[in-house]
């Protein structure tokens, strides 16, 4: 590998990179999730615990030309963690609301519920914004509406059509139903997203723009054109198609694709003086955000995990963390051989022989990969093992060629943990284009 660049803490203080003192602490107070395991933060996490997977059959004509036949769904219906549209929305609404409106509406419900954050007073509406983005947008509602315009003419075209499409919709959407007048910012830098949306709400915070950020992802494009476009570039699990519990397994010897997914994941960040003022339940403390770009290749990671590695060291020094504080690490491992393999060489590259002492899981064996909404996902999963001291499993893991503590099939009790101490780990999400970020996160300690 190439020579590193120095992201010592000492050329970071010269550099101005660091954060200063005064730059307030941020904590979570609040989660929401629609995801194929199901709706709701804590029937999730249960069933993630339990080593459940929410991957299913494709059961529909459209597709039986297509090689992959398995996709997280979110589950609809009216049983217990599952999605009743009907309840949650008028009829009327649907019309104007695309899928991952949706989904991410009913999580930021949720999030601010747990969070206990019902802003109604002017200075309190103005002081929470909303950070929520999304990876592409539903490529069937694209298609529909040209097929309308074709067979039917101008009259018959939804003037709903372009709200619906906009990558920024879902962020408006929230702002609008909670009457959030403060930053409304959405990102959409493909499967980084959610993790992007973490982050930028996390440095509004920071920077004083905001006090509360509701943020995260949303994503809901399982269609065949979807399903056929990533398939043919041989990205896709395309091999247990009769067993689509099997198909996701990250870090497994037989790994062979991705499986697609939809939902959304939604945080509620704030300042540490805000939650205290308030007396709000805190969940966990991000203590850091770092980014970086591959410089590579459209779609494929460089093979010597270079940007994972780069984006993981950024984020540890601007927590101003020692690499031996790190004892968790979801990675962002999608079921692909080489993206799965170089993230793999990151880690062993920056973490030495302590990787061996970290436990590593890829919750996608048991949720898919939920593009533009996954590290959001991700991250409630990451700040929920330290909160509650349990390790997701990689769901599916039977073999692997690697040494490390990939957490098979069974979730783990936090490693190394005495009460005195604050439980560490890191998010890792990376997308198409060579875009990177790592979050790191704290069991919260006053």
């Amino acid at each position: 590998m190439k020579t590193r660049i120095d992201f010592s803490l000492t050329r970071k203080r010269s550099m101005g990179l660091t954060r200063c003192a005064s730059f307030p602490r941020v904590v979570v107070t609040g989660l929401g999730i629609v995801c194929p395991l199901g709706v709701g933060v804590h029937y999730v996490w249960d069933r993630l615990l339990q080593g459940d997977c929410g991957i299913n059959a494709i059961c529909n004509s459209r597709y039986d030309d297509i090689p992959c036949k398995v996709a997280g769904y979110v589950p609809h219906g009216t049983g217990l963690g599952q999605l009743n549209l009907d309840k949650e929305f008028l009829r009327s609404d649907l019309k104007t609301l695309s899928l991952a409106s949706c989904y991410g509406l009913i999580a930021a419900k949720e999030a601010l519920q747990d969070a206990k954050w019902n802003p109604s007073s002017e200075n309190e509406q103005q002081e929470t914004g909303v950070a929520v983005g999304m990876g592409m947008v539903d490529l069937s509602d694209i298609i529909l509406t040209g097929k309308t315009l074709e067979d039917r003419g101008y009259r018959y075209v939804s003037p709903y059509f372009v709200p619906r499409i906009l990558t920024n919709m879902v962020a408006g959407q929230i702002s609008i139903r909670h009457k959030l007048q403060g930053p409304v910012h959405a990102v959409s830098t493909a499967c980084t997203t959610g993790l992007h949306a973490i982050g930028d709400a996390y440095n509004f915070i920071q920077r004083g723009d905001a006090s509360v950020m509701v943020c995260g992802g949303s994503e809901a494009v399982i269609s065949p054109l979807a399903i056929a476009a990533f398939a043919r570039m041989r990205a896709l699990s395309t091999n247990y198609n009769d067993n689509p519990s099997k198909a996701s397994r990250p870090f497994d010897k037989n790994r062979e694709g991705f499986v697609m997914s939809e939902g959304a994941g939604i945080l509620i960040l704030e300042s540490l003086e805000h939650a205290e003022k308030r007396n709000a339940k805190i969940y966990a403390e991000v203590l850091g955000y770092g980014l970086s770009g591959d410089a590579h290749h459209i779609t494929a990671p460089r093979e010597d995990g270079e940007g994972a590695f780069l984006c993981m060291k950024s984020t540890l020094s601007d927590a101003e963390l020692e690499l031996s504080t790190v004892q968790y690490i979801n990675a962002h491992a999608t079921s692909t051989p080489l993206g799965d393999a170089a993230e793999v060489r990151a880690i062993k590259q920056l973490f030495g022989n302590h990787a061996k002492a970290i436990a590593i899981s890829s919750t996608k064996g048991a949720v898919g990969h939920l593009l533009g909404a996954a590290g959001s996902v991700e991250t409630i999963f990451t700040v929920l093992a330290c909160f509650t001291g349990n390790i997701p499993p990689t769901v599916n893991l039977e073999e692997t060629e690697e040494d490390l503590n990939f957490v098979p099939v069974r979730s783990q009790k936090w490693p190394f943990f005495r009460q005195e101490e604050r439980r560490v780990a890191l998010t890792n999400s990376f997308g198409f284009g060579g875009t990177n970020a790592s979050l790191v996160i704290g069991s919260f300690n006053k």
